[in-house]
């Protein structure tokens, strides 16, 4: 039997199986593609972990001077959260809603080294406080690196490394689901340039690393938007620029100074719209009062009146479109002292106003 003939009936024979599923069909091109493609994504994620997982720890507080502040109940699993590591001079970060008020603290390594920590700083107005443990080898301390949460895009892909319910070391993924955000902080004032994401995040998380996929933190997961307790894809992580610039004010003064302007704000909303005869496609930050004798009002802000409200639309020239832009603005950009150019729109006439900013006090509207 000539060699044709037989090609013939080997091809039969292989037809024959792949009809009665004896025999699998040889991947397309693009399953291949799509197979190297999936591999390749589990490898970062896999490779991220592996790179970074040594720099977190479980943080459990075994006294505590009073109980949580309640508006973390949601987020503060009882007695602990997470950190990692910033140097090898022991120090730790985290949020502050973790440790405040811990008289003592232990801390758990992944090689399972337990350590006593004490407390370096606490910055209640950005949630992220610095720990310190003084007994642990610097060989054995692997700091984390961190990215520039300015680069970071709607729909990034992000993971998160903590503690949900106390699962020490659990790896989540999600993607940035908006930026600048503002959430309330453990003081009168909110956190601006705030990084939300559908990572899961759960009590237990608090004080963990939010990560791109090249193992830089990019932010610390610090409160979710849920009444179950549990995760809902909607979670919040302090960005890392804010987080860095706390750090070392912590480490260097014992305090971070943020920039005070003096008002009470809003976003634009069709009453505010229609009540004064704004066009409906004017954008800013609406001011709504204005603190007696703060930054704003000796800068000439008002507050709304039948003659009209000021809508801060500009910042040195840098586009303002709601309250929580601004508040970005100002936590990422300005230092107190600094004097800034506000541009406002007062009921449809633009005012250009120097506003030299201020401290921000104990108690204040904003």
């Amino acid at each position: 039997m000539n060699s044709s003939w037989l090609k013939r009936i080997g091809l039969l024979i292989v037809a024959g199986l792949l009809v009665a599923g004896l025999v699998a069909p040889l991947p397309t091109t693009a399953q291949q593609d799509d197979n190297t493609l999936r591999t390749n994504y589990e490898r970062i994620f896999s490779d991220v972990y592996e790179n970074v997982a040594p720099s977190v720890v479980s943080i459990n507080i075994l006294a505590r001077a009073d109980t949580a502040n309640p508006l973390f109940d949601n987020e503060l699993m009882p007695g602990g959260g997470t950190g990692f590591v910033y140097d090898r001079e022991g120090r730790l970060v985290t949020n502050a809603h973790v440790v405040d008020s811990a008289e003592e603290i232990a801390v758990y390594f992944l090689d399972g080294t337990i350590a006593r920590a004490e407390v370096v700083g606490l910055d209640r107005d950005s949630d992220i406080a610095v720990i310190r443990v003084s007994d642990v080898p610097a060989d054995r301390l692997f700091p984390v690196e961190f990215g520039d949460s300015e680069d970071l895009t709607v729909g990034q892909a992000v993971l998160a490394i903590g503690s949900p319910f106390g699962e020490d070391w659990t790896l989540t993924s999600g993607i940035v689901s908006a930026l600048n955000r503002s959430i309330r902080g453990l003081s009168n004032f909110s956190t601006g340039a705030v990084i939300q994401t559908d990572t899961a995040i759960n009590p237990g998380n608090s004080g963990g690393p939010l990560l791109n996929l090249d193992g830089q933190v990019v932010g610390v997961n610090t409160q979710i938007l849920s009444s179950s307790r549990s995760n809902s894809g909607v979670g919040f992580a302090v960005p890392s620029n804010l987080v860095q610039r706390a750090i070392v004010g912590l480490i260097e003064d014992g305090t971070v100074e943020y920039s005070y302007v003096g008002i009470a704000g809003s976003d634009m909303s069709l009453d505010t719209i229609e009540t004064f005869d704004l066009s409906n496609n004017l954008r800013g930050a609406v001011v709504e009062s204005v603190v007696d004798g703060s930054p704003a009002d000796q800068a000439g802000l008002r507050n709304p009146s039948q003659n009209g409200v000021d809508v801060i639309t500009a910042i040195d020239g840098n586009p303002i479109s709601s309250m929580d832009d601004l508040l970005a603005y100002l936590a990422s950009n300005t230092v107190p002292g600094e004097t800034v150019r506000v541009e406002v729109n007062r009921s449809g006439e633009i005012a250009e106003l120097q506003l030299t900013l201020g401290d921000r006090p104990q108690v204040s509207e904003s």
